[in-house]
């Protein structure tokens, strides 16, 4: 079978597992997810020779196949930045996503050779945890604007989020190196006069620098019925740690919503799937939601790890692990320096590793100057 054929193939069976998780919310059964896992794995070690090397280096190759996805070598998150990840040649990519770096020379690049495929998996996933009561809303973002910055795969997502599910007024306040509180002003007051519900997506520091510029204006806003807030993480930038539990409790006073519409988003460039709170789907139960464990679609699954790379039980620290078969035309094992707890609800985050750098994202918020 050639790579054409291959490719489409498993492209295929994706956008099947999609389709039937989306529409029936399908689980993969263990075994359904170990076979397309270690399928798409074997076609990256035949057609990704920087990940073939690494994973020959570590005794797997395509005689040597392991037995069971857990046991598929990850690479590691920063690889990106040193080699070109794709099973295809780059410049066929319909998608670039620029990784994180706190400076050009740092950042790497994630090719994406199906831009169809990657907007289905966003797609699906934001319908599930973010709208399950499937709700027309106007998206206000505080991310940046794919208009300027082509290359961030978060400016991309909302660009696709709020063609697809908003109600035709979406904006962006992030100019450059400058953030416009005055319109973001204007557009909530609109949306309170007119009854719009309204999804606000942002980093944590871009709501941090919102949330002082409301407090210095006294303004308090009691957003429509159905209005909820999407936070995609860097709680540590260079001069400021944030803490979520204040972050949270300062934005539901300051729009006026409880704290099960404001849900955290957990996704990274190397990976084409997100994560995300379970509050939506908690609801109104706010016993329930007090504890937020992270969801994923059924083609993202997370490992635990610790220094050896070996799973560990439930209940215990360790590195994250992730197994994203969305991945299939770059590596569909990623690990990085965040660390998290497997319980049976689902995953919770617990930080960075000491001495991990600092995600872009999270710095050029920080940077941000209201105007």
């Amino acid at each position: 079978m050639s790579y054409t054929d291959e490719a489409h193939s498993l492209d295929s069976e994706l956008f099947a597992v999609i389709e039937r998780w989306h529409d029936r919310d399908r689980d993969l059964t263990d075994d359904a997810f170990n076979d397309l896992a270690l399928r798409i794995f074997a076609h990256q070690l035949r057609y990704n020779e920087p990940y073939a090397n690494y994973c020959k280096m570590l005794g797997v190759t395509l005689e040597s196949m392991p037995a069971d996805w857990e046991a598929i070598p990850p690479v590691p998150s920063a690889a990106f930045k040193e080699a070109t990840l794709a099973t295809f040649p780059p410049a066929q990519a319909e998608l670039t996503f620029a990784t994180s770096g706190t400076t050009a020379s740092q950042s790497g690049r994630h090719y994406m050779e199906n831009a169809k495929l990657y907007d289905a998996a966003l797609l699906a996933g934001f319908d599930c945890f973010m709208l399950p009561d499937h709700i027309r809303l106007r998206y206000l973002n505080l991310v940046p604007n794919p208009a300027q910055a082509p290359h961030s795969s978060l400016g991309y997502m909302m660009a696709r989020v709020s063609e697809r599910r908003g109600d035709g007024a979406t904006a962006w306040y992030l100019d450059g190196d400058s953030f416009n509180i005055d319109a973001l002003i204007g557009d909530l007051e609109a949306a309170v006069d007119h009854d719009r519900p309204v999804c606000i997506a942002t980093t944590a520091f871009a709501l941090v620098h919102a949330l002082d510029a409301l407090h210095e204006r006294r303004r308090y806003f009691a957003l429509p019925t159905g209005s909820r807030l999407m936070e995609t993480g860097g709680f540590k930038g260079r001069s400021r740690v944030v803490d979520r539990d204040d972050l949270y409790a300062r934005t539901a006073e300051r729009f006026g919503m409880t704290n099960c519409a404001i849900v955290a988003e957990y996704g990274m460039t190397e990976l084409t799937s997100q994560y995300y709170d379970n509050v939506m789907l908690a609801g109104h139960d706010h016993s329930h939601a007090a504890v937020r464990y992270k969801l994923a679609p059924t083609w993202l699954r997370a490992r635990v790890v610790d220094a050896a790379g070996k799973t560990v039980p439930k209940g215990v620290v360790g590195a994250l692990v992730h197994v994203d078969l969305a991945n299939r035309s770059s590596c569909i094992a990623i690990a990085t320096e965040d660390l998290g707890v497997q319980f049976e609800d689902g995953l919770v985050l617990i930080g960075r590793e000491s001495g991990a750098a600092l995600r872009g994202c999270s710095l050029s918020a920080e940077e941000l100057v209201v105007r």
